[in-house]
């Protein structure tokens, strides 16, 4: 451990080219000496957050700072966020903000109140969003709350970029789409027989509601040269989507491997896909039907494709 800690100081005085305290996080945390969980982050949290403040032109003498935080984050024993119910990332840059205000526990100024006031805003995001632990996860909840502290009570401007995990492949734990900084997406792909015309809907529907949190394909069992006119049709009239725009009929092999499978019906039969998840919408095929009969397909798949978005959203 002190190793580590040697190291994250070392690293933290290196660094002169950001005001970006998440920026630095990454940086460090990417290192091989920094697990991807541990009480490695009761320093490093902070001292990035230090290192930050002090490139952004902080009235703070980071060599004295970044050593405080190697004293009070030792203090902090690992699983402190399970057993103790306080996540030692706050708890880091709370002793960060007490080093910067000199802060103690006889304090008659008000900051002792205001950093409550921090640590209490950041425990009640990672509450809401709940375990299991994630250090990466906390690391970014803390230092987004501080970045809007320090600008409010400082007047200092931390840069704030959005952040996207780059490591969750490593936590076993991940809790995926259930995490605000989750980089991966869900694979979806809407199935029917010919792919021309309900599966098209479905995936150009996909394309406006899930882009954030999926990746939407189509796909038949058979093709046909081009996707039924009057859903082309209905779909730009309704919607503006111009689904010829990027989509086309295409078989199920043809499409890359994906992680749910919705069949809008019509007796398809979907290739075996063991460990899939998989649904079926039943929905009739409006082809050669009136109007109306095209408008209310479009309006039931958009709902559907609404309410898969809350399903996916708390997916683990």
């Amino acid at each position: 451990m002190q190793e580590r800690i040697k190291q994250i100081i070392e690293e933290c005085l290196k660094i002169k080219d950001t005001t970006s305290p998440i920026a630095i996080f990454n940086k460090i945390a990417s290192m091989d000496f920094i697990r991807i969980h541990g009480p490695e982050h009761h320093i490093l949290d902070g001292a990035a957050f230090l290192t930050a403040y002090s490139n952004a032109g902080g009235n703070v003498d980071l060599q004295a700072g970044l050593e405080r935080m190697a004293i009070e984050g030792e203090k902090m024993p690992g699983a402190i966020c399970g057993l103790w119910g306080v996540c030692g990332s706050v708890a880091s840059i709370g002793a960060a903000l007490a080093f910067i205000d000199k802060t103690s526990p006889l304090s008659t100024d008000d900051s002792w109140g205001s950093h409550m006031e921090f640590t209490s805003k950041a425990l009640k995001r990672m509450g809401e969003i709940g375990g299991p632990r994630c250090c990466k996860r906390d690391a970014y909840i803390s230092l987004e709350t501080a970045i809007e502290y320090v600008e409010h009570r400082y007047g200092v401007k931390l840069d704030k970029e959005k952040i996207k995990c780059g490591f969750n492949n490593k936590n076993e734990q991940c809790i995926g789409k259930k995490c605000p900084y989750s980089s991966k997406k869900v694979k979806v792909a809407f199935v029917c027989v010919h792919n021309s015309c309900r599966s098209q809907m479905a995936e150009a529907f996909g394309k406006k509601y899930l882009s954030d949190i999926c990746e939407c394909y189509s796909a038949g069992t058979e093709t046909k040269p081009m996707i039924n006119q009057d859903a082309v049709r209905i779909m730009k009239s309704l919607y503006g989507i111009d689904m010829e725009k990027e989509q086309y009929s295409k078989l199920f092999e043809d499409i890359p491997d994906v992680d749910i499978i919705v069949s809008m019906g019509c007796n398809v039969k979907c290739p075996y896909s063991p460990g899939k998840i998989n649904y079926n919408w039943g929905l009739e095929d409006p082809s050669g039907q009136n109007d109306e009969t095209f408008i209310n397909t479009a309006h039931t798949i958009e709902e559907k494709v609404k309410e898969l978005r809350e399903i996916i959203k708390n997916m683990p």
